[in-house]
């Protein structure tokens, strides 16, 4: 019995929480995400190597939330089957070095997959980010073989999923949109357990895209027309 959960703990098929885990598997090399209040929800950051699940509707921020941790690489940044073109020079603004981006357009989603294994097991990257809807369990087991041999790290971005097994991944989040960022999720985490919603507020670093700058705008609106009504009086 012990050897067969020795086995089922190798292929990551025992889920175990921090308090109960080895050593060896409650410690784990993590990179900051640029956000002080996730860092501390994910004890550290982001998995420094290893598969991130993130399921949110497109377009609600998931990008702006790995924009600071895509910032710090020294390596390239393979961006495979966005839902839409990226734009640079916002990027550029942001930030991040577009020298370092590599954007893959595949044919379909099985060369998607073929993209980011080969981009992983390269070497060459720090990340891939790969837009993709479904996968199956020896799908996401691939890519994690691939994110270990090359020491990097593979983003799914997924929506409109209809599957509901749980996926071999080192860390799994759900986005929702917030008026001051995201509502965030992680339901799954390596040597740890599922947490409560939280407020990412994202107010410091995209103020024009949260609540409070349009609260300010609608304060500016008023002290103008009240300044009209007083000058025609």
């Amino acid at each position: 019995m012990a050897n067969l959960i020795d086995f089922l703990q190798h292929q990551n098929l025992v889920w175990q929480g921090t308090e109960n885990a080895p050593v060896s598997r409650q410690a784990y090399e993590t990179v900051s995400t640029g956000f002080d209040d996730l860092d501390k929800q994910l004890r550290g950051g982001l998995p420094k190597q290893g598969v991130v699940d993130i399921q949110s509707q497109a377009g609600i921020g998931e990008l702006r939330l790995l924009l600071p941790y895509l910032r710090g690489q020294t390596r390239m940044c393979a961006v495979i089957h966005p839902p839409a073109q990226l734009n640079a020079h916002a990027l550029f603004h942001q930030g991040v070095d577009t020298g370092r981006f590599l954007v893959i357009t595949p044919n379909s989603p099985q060369e998607a997959l073929w993209a980011a294994e080969q981009c992983l097991k390269s070497g060459a990257c720090d990340s891939v980010l790969l837009w993709h809807g479904d996968l199956e369990i020896h799908q996401v087991k691939r890519l994690q073989l691939a994110a270990q041999t090359g020491q990097g790290l593979i983003c799914l971005l997924r929506s409109d999923i209809k599957q509901s097994a749980s996926l071999p991944v080192c860390l799994s989040l759900k986005l929702m949109p917030h008026d001051l960022g995201l509502t965030v999720q992680i339901t799954k985490r390596r040597g740890g357990w599922a947490k409560p919603d939280f407020i990412l507020d994202m107010s410091s670093n995209w103020p024009e895209l949260t609540s409070q700058s349009k609260a300010s705008k609608s304060a500016q609106v008023v002290t103008i027309a009240q300044a009209l009504q007083q000058a025609n009086r």
